[in-house]
């Protein structure tokens, strides 16, 4: 017994001596979950959106036995009077009577009186292709799915951002040459679409799922998930025509989605798993919130999960600013529950990160 209380006592000295991780937690004002595991049929989830309208927040995502199985659709939620309402499948990979498509990434945009929901339906990530159903009452009731045209993909992961020409820029990659980023435009609410091609050869610079920030001048940044263990940036001062050579940030990605946003005050906000690609490839226990003021340097704001147990699951965000100047983050809870979680970025309390690493208190 002494033997144990020694070692015991050894270890909370060594923690106590470490710190624990910094969380930034004053700025979080509530954290729930958008169901119940015991309100739907789908045992899985992953992939969240979230997006505003007129009448309040709704929130998508795809569900089924597992990731990849013929039975994953794409359900819905709205918030409504502070509560979420019980999921609804709003679209499938049906085909026909003896085919069925798992379906993948939904992505929320609202134009105000449309919502569009984009998807995709296939086999893989390598095969699937774009779908898109609308909404003209704020996610009540759907259209029939419009497939989108051959080598437009839609938004992958990430929100679309409307740029100030009128023109809806949707930030794209692809999985069947290796991992490729473009950006696709539509200026008519999808009738017509034009693309980039690839900014990235995808297999020295591997990068997907980029999300998009703003910068004075016009200029747009991407964020980028990718192989290369750091998380990819690339700019652009044409409206997303052209874009620099991506190039490293100083944030680790171990193989894991993110998502990002600009406030209204300018500041940019990263949601993202800070976990050292070297180490842990591929976990994603860990949960961060970053903040930046020129997309380049950032600094901690929250830990918003901080899991011991290397094999759970908090991971590809989906982050907005609402009118009310709160952001909004939803994520894949160890692939059972999507988690929502307010934030008032006034009350951030933001902590350096030296070299690269989330600090401690």
């Amino acid at each position: 017994m002494r033997i144990i209380i020694v070692v015991l006592l050894m270890i909370f000295t060594m923690n106590m001596l470490a710190g624990s991780p910094f969380k930034g937690e004053h700025a979080i004002k509530k954290a729930e979950f958008v169901y119940k595991a015991e309100d739907v049929s789908f045992p899985s989830c992953h992939a969240s959106t979230i997006a505003e309208t007129d009448e309040g927040l709704v929130s998508a995502w795809f569900g089924g036995k597992h990731e990849k199985n013929p039975d994953v659709g794409i359900w819905f939620s709205r918030l409504i009077n502070g509560k979420w309402t019980v999921p609804v499948e709003v679209a499938n990979g049906v085909q026909h009577s003896n085919l069925r498509y798992p379906t993948w990434n939904p992505v929320l945009f609202d134009y105000g009186d449309e919502l569009f929901l984009f998807y995709k339906d296939g086999p893989s990530p390598r095969d699937w292709w774009g779908q898109l159903i609308i909404s003209t009452d704020n996610g009540k009731t759907w259209s029939r799915r419009l497939r989108l045209p051959e080598e437009i993909v839609g938004p992958i992961k990430n929100k679309p951002e409307m740029l100030p020409n009128g023109e809806l820029i949707c930030p794209a990659s692809t999985e069947h040459n290796g991992w490729q980023v473009h950006m696709e435009f539509t200026s008519d609410r999808g009738k017509t679409w034009e693309r980039t091609e690839p900014l990235n050869d995808g297999k020295e610079v591997a990068v997907i799922q980029p999300s998009i920030l703003k910068h004075p001048g016009g200029k747009l940044q991407i964020l980028c998930r990718s192989k290369n263990k750091r998380i990819m940036s690339a700019w652009s001062a044409d409206n997303g025509r052209t874009w620099s050579k991506l190039t490293p940030i100083d944030l680790p990605n171990p193989n894991s989605g993110t998502d990002a946003v600009t406030l209204k005050d300018g500041r940019h906000v990263l949601v993202y798993n800070h976990i050292d690609p070297d180490k842990e490839w591929g976990r994603r226990n860990i949960l961060n919130v970053a903040v930046s003021g020129d997309g380049m340097n950032w600094q901690a704001a929250i830990l918003l999960e901080n899991d011991p147990d290397p094999d759970s699951e908090y991971s590809y965000p989906a982050v907005i600013q609402t009118h009310d100047g709160m952001l909004h983050v939803t994520y894949t809870w160890n692939r059972k529950l999507i988690k929502h979680v307010v934030i008032d970025p006034s009350k951030f309390e933001l902590k350096p990160m030296q070299a690269g690493n989330w600090p401690v208190m």
